[in-house]
């Protein structure tokens, strides 16, 4: 017990962590909880009741849900979608990119309300610990930031027997699965996530359980881009954060986006998560499609470079780092004629591209087509050109004095 008195802001997600932190904080510091959701997505207006009455019923002093889907996107997502991030080149960074929005909201709740501490209910073992941590103390050195269920290793079992014993509400699900939700996507770690031997079970998908019983008639949609930002779905204009939405429920239905993520943890361990992104698998698929077809063969070489770059920083939470702001800045001068629109058929469990169109096409600016027509050379520069690029060749044979 100190004498401090101030509130204890804590990140609130509702899930079985965050549902312990509330009453364990209050009674073990003596001083009132202000529990705080940033929604950055993946919460409709049911949810966010259900959260606040939750935050009340396990004793919050206050409940405050913060608006920042718009901002995830303006400041994060945008630039995933720029730079095609994929992690492992397979998981799309759908939970996990957003704690640094996460984290300066706490930061700012808590200079507002004259709070000292700050708290989440991250464990030892995860990612998010470390995020967290390196965006609040960038942010707000001063901050105290609490973690009870890292710091004094509460287990999962042990939580819910709290909770129980004081008549408080627990989760639905109890300890059996973790989700989380955002904007870009579900994760989901279970006890079938700790090794690398099987899925989760089909129940246990939130977005898509049942998708593959049945395999419904493929859908054509059209998503249209503007200076690599997504504006546009089936002809009509949408704001990034509506469209993307929209594409979650048009994908959800075929399973697209489904996977099992096996990949480095920030702590350095092998780490394995299911995760279902189908508005960030459409998106990244016609994304990529209309740069080849927009961009030079080295703006995509470099960029890509850069791109696993800035998932890394992205996913280890060092969005903060200046560098990040030079990633960006070359990110968005390479989207200046990434503007078009991508037509994709939906399948169960796929994206088909069917065709790509670009008022800054590389490929209708040539008067040669590719395997039929000479253009802007000859017959003969062909040949020369295999000469000169043979070369290399020649000269190595000779060399080797066979």
């Amino acid at each position: 017990m100190t004498s401090d008195t101030s509130p204890i802001i804590l990140a609130f997600s509702g899930g079985l962590d965050t549902s312990f932190c509330v009453p364990w904080l209050e009674q073990t510091y003596g001083r009132p909880v202000v529990t705080a959701t940033v929604n950055t997505g993946g919460l409709d207006a049911a949810a966010t009741e259900a959260l606040a009455a939750r935050a009340k019923m396990l004793g919050a002093a206050e409940h405050v849900l913060v608006e920042a889907r718009d901002d995830f996107f303006d400041q994060v997502l945008k630039f995933l979608i720029m730079g095609n991030v994929r992690r492992g080149q397979f998981y799309p960074l759908c939970v996990g990119a957003e704690r640094g929005i996460q984290a300066r909201y706490l930061a700012e709740l808590a200079s507002k309300r004259g709070a000292s501490t700050v708290a989440h209910g991250c464990t030892a073992a995860g990612n998010d610990q470390v995020r967290f941590e390196i965006i609040l103390k960038t942010l707000a050195p001063d901050l105290e930031v609490l973690a009870p269920i890292r710091d004094h290793s509460w287990a999962r079992e042990e939580q819910l027997a709290y909770l129980k014993e004081r008549g408080l509400p627990t989760p639905d699900g109890g300890s059996a699965y973790s989700i989380n939700r955002g904007l870009w996507g579900v994760t989901i770690g279970g006890t079938e996530t700790l090794d690398s031997i099987d899925s989760i079970p089909e129940s246990a998908w939130v977005l898509s359980a049942g998708a593959f019983d049945s395999s419904p008639a493929a859908e054509e949609i059209t998503v249209g881009f503007a200076q690599g930002i997504p504006v546009s779905l089936n002809g009509k204009s949408l704001r990034p954060v509506a469209l993307i939405e929209q594409l979650e429920q048009h994908g959800r239905r075929f399973g697209i986006g489904r996977g099992i993520h096996l990949g480095d943890t920030i702590l350095g361990t092998k780490g394995r998560v299911a995760f279902e992104a189908p508005a960030a698998e459409i998106l990244l698929t016609c994304h990529r499609e209309l740069e080849k077809l927009t961009l030079t063969a080295l703006q995509q070489r470099v960029k890509e470079h850069l791109s696993l770059t800035y998932g890394d920083l992205v996913h280890e939470g060092k969005q903060l780092d200046p560098v990040c702001r030079d990633i960006e800045a070359l990110l968005t001068s390479s989207q200046e004629r990434v503007t078009g629109s991508v037509r994709c058929s939906l399948r169960t469990g796929s994206v088909f591209v069917i065709g790509v169109e670009s008022p800054h096409s590389l490929m209708a600016a040539s008067q040669g087509q590719y395997g039929e027509s000479v253009g802007e050379w000859t017959p003969a520069d062909a040949l020369g050109f295999s000469r000169i690029l043979s070369l290399p060749g020649i000269l190595h044979t000779r060399a080797a004095g066979d």
